[in-house]
């Protein structure tokens, strides 16, 4: 008689899959991370049993696992009654009793489902070595834990012969456990990690976490990764995962979870097949934090493998490859990187520059510091562009295959080298090493645009593709460059509908309104951008001030001017803003005037002279050719 494997088991509208560790509401899977299905299973395996805070202790974290268990039961349970819609207060589905534990109080069905022979066989061995001791200290080694455990018995007779014939088939049961009608994955996106830790202050580890395996996915040319800026939003969302993949575009899907206690860091990550929404791969991996970058690494294989995506032998190399690295350094870093997320440019440097100084050959640090460099227009061109340099070149020679700083590099070359060549040669080393790399593809596409280039659509479509919820990438600016700018506006107003709080976004609504014509529209958006700017920025400033002298606010305009002026006395304010302004107000001039400088001071915005609408009214000057030909534009 076989053994009867795990339980379904039905209360109220839901079903619970104690095998694949699925919870169904009405048929629809509800998400729930590892941690929290598991407390769940433990209060279904004993329904109107008080389980006590100590079996839940036992069966969520092992005894070498050190975590602040009280914080992290908690927000478990939490978790199961945001799932389940319960109430603490009111309960339907789990009860608490006070300091001693929780009971499971709603009716419940349970359902065995027979077993084929083949397939229990191929468990047996598997199964039990999971649950050895060792089993997480293996790289490569799944541990997926059933919530149910039952000893198969065979004798070695029948086991055997059935398992040679298995072997012969190529049958691996632990990769594949079941037969897939779907095509195969190609498109993933690894939605961000959730932090068991119980501590929130963990989050930017836990952020670093989901960031590393995107980049060591996102380096593999057989697979289009999405971005970190999209699947960032949806940290903590209730939507199922057939609504994430249809907005993001794909057909796999990562999730999972960090939990870091010291100096240990453990993963349980798991991959998604959407079509099916059968779990192809699941595993945890656990560390000392010194040795992080293989643990990232093994999990990227780890999923690789599962897809049966090929590798070229480079790109196997890369993810081969890893650092051992301590623990206040790589801290240093995270922090460094979570704040240039956040955009808060002089305060990711701080870290970047701390944990170089911990470790001078650290090039991730160096070219995350060439990152923020180039995304900041605060510094003057000469020192932003130094100091950029510095760090990218850094950066390249300790390590040649960091795609960042390739990027970096190029826009260093690119917006204040004029150096249009080595640019370009930049530019497609970062992409030749991380294909999926949207900035690099959005910079390019830049790159491009600036030289006239049709080619350049493709690729900042490209970037929208790997980064669709990145309203850096979602202007629309290949609906203006073809005149189409009501589809441009609508766009970016769905832009807004997202965020509608973005400073860029709303500049970039006033600069379709202004290639339409539509100036006081173009004022409305515009004064949105600059009250929303941080400390006023001069760019905003500029392109508002233009606005005003195009709709015949010549007041306004020069109350603009007036504002540039005094904001030069406390920072750098580029020369091209007050051109911009001039040359809406008819003044040539003066509008040449300080071009004329801001090429002296080799300002970033001069390299879109060929496509900035400011500039129109001056393109059929002499002296613009002269302007063009000082920056080597075509």
């Amino acid at each position: 008689m076989h053994p009867a494997p795990p339980e379904r088991v039905r209360f109220g509208v839901f079903e619970a899959d104690l095998r694949s560790r699925e919870l169904f509401k009405q048929g629809r899977k509800v998400r729930l991370h590892q941690q929290a299905f598991q407390t769940l299973a433990l209060l279904l395996e004993h329904p109107g049993e008080l389980v006590t805070r100590d079996e839940l202790h036992r069966r969520l974290w092992p005894s070498d696992t050190f975590v602040n268990f009280d914080l992290g039961l908690n927000s478990a349970v939490k978790k199961v009654r945001d799932a389940l819609k319960d109430s603490a207060d009111s309960p339907r589905y789990v009860e608490t009793l006070p300091r001693r534990g929780y009971r499971f109080i709603a009716p419940v069905e349970t359902e065995t489902v027979s077993i084929p022979k083949r397939e229990e066989a191929a468990l047996s061995e598997a199964e039990m070595e999971e649950d050895s001791p060792s089993a997480v200290e293996r790289p490569a080694q799944q541990t997926i834990r059933w919530t149910q455990r039952r000893p198969v018995r065979w004798g070695v007779a029948v086991a055997a012969p059935l398992l040679i014939a298995l072997a012969l088939q190529g049958f691996v049961w632990r990769r594949h456990p079941l037969a897939s009608t779907a095509p195969p994955v190609r498109a993933l996106a690894v939605l961000p990690l959730e932090n068991l830790s119980g501590d929130p202050g963990q989050e930017y580890f836990v952020d670093g976490m989901t960031e590393a395996l995107i980049t060591n996915l996102a380096q593999i040319s057989a697979l289009k990764v999405i971005s970190r800026t999209s699947v960032m939003g949806y940290k903590a969302t209730r939507k199922s995962l057939r609504e994430i993949a249809q907005e993001l575009g794909v057909d796999g899907i990562v999730e999972g979870a960090v939990i870091r206690t010291g100096e240990r860091v453990r993963i349980d990550a798991r991959l998604v097949e959407v079509a099916t929404e059968r779990h192809l791969w699941a595993a945890t991996y656990e560390r000392n934090v010194v040795e992080v970058t293989s643990l990232q690494s093994d999990v990227a294989r780890a999923i690789t493998d599962e897809i049966r995506v090929t590798l070229t032998p480079q790109e196997q190399m890369r993810l081969l490859r890893t650092a051992s690295i301590d623990p206040e350094t790589y801290e240093l870093y995270l922090k460094g990187r979570y704040f240039l997320w956040k955009l808060s440019i002089p305060k990711c440097i701080e870290y970047f520059q701390a944990a170089i100084e911990r470790r001078p050959d650290y090039a991730l640090a160096f070219a995350s510091m060439a990152e923020a460099y180039t995304m900041s227009g605060q510094w003057r061109p000469q020192e932003a562009r130094a100091k950029a340099n510095a760090a990218a070149r850094a950066a390249l020679r300790i390590d040649d295959t960091l795609a960042e700083a390739h990027d970096a590099l190029a826009q260093v070359l690119y917006r204040y080298d004029w150096d249009w060549t080595g640019a370009k040669r930049e530019f497609e080393r970062a992409l030749a090493l991380n294909p999926n790399y949207a900035l690099a593809h959005n910079n390019y596409g830049q790159y491009q645009h600036s030289l006239g280039w049709k080619t350049w659509v493709a690729e900042v479509k490209r970037a929208h593709e790997l980064d669709p919820l990145n309203t850096w990438f979602g202007s629309g600016a290949w609906y203006l460059e073809s005149g189409e700018y009501d589809a441009a506006i609508a766009l970016l107003q769905k832009r807004l509908e997202l965020d509608p709080n973005k400073q860029f976004t709303y500049s970039q609504l006033g600069g379709a309104y202004l290639k339409k014509g539509a100036y006081e529209d173009a004022v409305r958006a515009l004064r949105r951008a600059v009250a929303l700017s941080e400390g006023r920025a001069p760019a905003a400033l500029g392109r508002l001030g233009y606005a005003y002298a195009m709709s015949g606010e010549r007041a306004e305009a020069m109350k603009i001017l007036a504002q540039l002026e005094q904001l030069s006395r406390q920072r750098y304010v580029p020369p091209y803003e007050l051109a911009v302004i001039y040359a809406g107000l008819g003044e040539k001039d003066l509008a040449f005037s300080w071009l004329t400088e801001a090429v002296a001071n080799h300002d970033r915005a001069l390299v879109a002279l060929k496509s900035n609408v400011e500039l129109d009214g001056l393109r059929g000057d002499p002296r613009f050719a002269e302007l063009k030909r000082a920056i080597g534009l075509p």
